[in-house]
């Protein structure tokens, strides 16, 4: 993941808002109502009665981008299409603050290298999730003495959904609440009571339009994971939400904190970091000491996983970064220890 894929709050005290990995494993989660909502005619041309499968480490090996030492939120799925052919699904999703002028031509070098490794055809879709309207780059290309080539792709761009907002709060499509988290979680950044009260609204919508038990547990782990509060707020609503279920006599949810601790979405949510964090050194470096990653593996506290991730996107070297990350735990026992 790269930084400029999470939005930092004006308020420096606000919790950092995650927008990427949520969306990756909600991709994972639901990926057929996913191109239901935003691509319906990609939808129409798979045979969703096979199996599809997601190449995630596969892909990121192919088309790392060590030379810009970023990392991005693509997805690459491998389907049957109706006809009984393969074809390879590729979807990227743009969640920056600032326009990006590479972001063409990055969705026709990724599509050229999915196809030149697997030689069948590649669909490439792009989500955009950024505030400027008028930013909807749909392809890349050129001609030049008499050789044209290029890309065009389907793009869907959240803001347009946020005159939608009675047809989305309607559907039952469970991406949808992906969408709905990400709009207002933008939407309030520096506002922290309000999106409070929108992850609420949104958490409650899960319970009265019937979602299954899977669903809702799913469902509630991407919206707290992507709609960050303050400590204070997020007891407030811990508070308020366990009073819901009990006033209503949730049989099958009693209660969705304990649902998270069975599930082990908080060991899950650092889990994840941590294997970002790997995930960035080997795009960058290759190979990294296996005393690297045992150092990760003790490390418990979300918020400094988080700054570990962000300086490995941009130390020199492992060395650097190993040195620094024996620093940050050196510092972290002296502390404890005083």
């Amino acid at each position: 993941m790269s930084d400029e894929l999470n939005i930092t709050a004006s308020n420096s005290s606000e919790p950092q808002a995650s927008f990427d990995d949520p969306w990756k494993e909600g991709l994972e989660l639901y990926f057929e109502p996913f191109l239901a909502f935003f691509f319906p005619a990609v939808h129409e041309l798979i045979d969703w009665n096979r199996s599809y499968e997601s190449l995630e480490q596969e892909f990121q090996q192919f088309v790392k981008d060590s030379e810009l030492g970023k990392r991005f939120t693509d997805k690459l799925f491998k389907v049957w299409r109706r006809d009984g052919e393969e074809t390879w699904i590729l979807v990227h999703i743009e969640v920056q603050s600032q326009e990006d002028s590479d972001f063409a031509e990055r969705m026709f070098v990724y599509n050229y290298r999915c196809f030149d490794r697997y030689r069948k055809p590649v669909i490439s879709l792009a989500v955009l999730g950024d505030e400027r309207p008028n930013w909807r780059p749909s392809s890349y290309g050129y001609d030049l003495g008499g050789c044209r080539v290029g890309i065009e792709f389907p793009i869907a761009k959240l803001i347009d959904y946020e005159t939608q907002w009675e047809e989305l709060d309607q559907s039952r499509n469970p991406f949808v609440v992906v969408v709905m988290a990400h709009l207002k979680t933008k939407a309030t950044t520096g506002q922290p009571q309000q999106r409070k009260q929108w992850k609420w609204t949104l958490v409650r919508k899960l319970f009265e339009q019937g979602y299954s038990r899977n669903d809702v547990v799913e469902l509630f782990r991407l919206i707290d994971w992507m709609m960050t509060l303050l400590d204070r707020l997020e007891r407030e609503f811990r508070v308020e939400l366990r009073q819901y279920q009990e006033e209503r006599q949730m049989p099958y949810v009693t209660s969705i904190e304990r649902l998270a601790k069975e599930e082990g979405i908080q060991e899950g949510r650092l889990e994840t970091l941590r294997e970002t964090i790997i995930d960035v050194l080997k795009v960058r470096f290759e190979a990294i000491p296996s005393t690297v990653s045992d150092m990760l593996t003790g490390l418990e506290d979300g918020a400094l996983l988080k700054q570990l991730h962000l300086q490995a996107i941009t130390v020199s070297s492992i060395e650097a970064f190993q040195l620094l990350l024996s620093e940050r735990i050196q510092a972290d026992a002296d502390k404890a220890g005083s």
